[in-house]
């Protein structure tokens, strides 16, 4: 991994659920940030996390 992707893992892994205020887990295949307490997927659009309840994909 190259400094430019570790920083960005870091980076993306220091947000948190804007719903539930907890951690989130980072899918870099999937490019989304995973809140597993909400059951929400928040996307990844061209390196900006969106961070809004009515972007993100419900999981089952």
């Amino acid at each position: 991994m190259s400094d430019t992707q570790s920083f960005e893992r870091r980076m993306l892994e220091a947000l948190i659920c804007p719903q539930t205020q907890t951690t989130l887990e980072y899918d870099a295949e999937a490019q989304e940030l995973i809140s597993r307490k909400a059951s929400l997927a928040f996307p990844i659009r061209n390196g900006i996390p969106i961070m809004l309840v009515n972007e993100a994909r419900k999981l089952d």
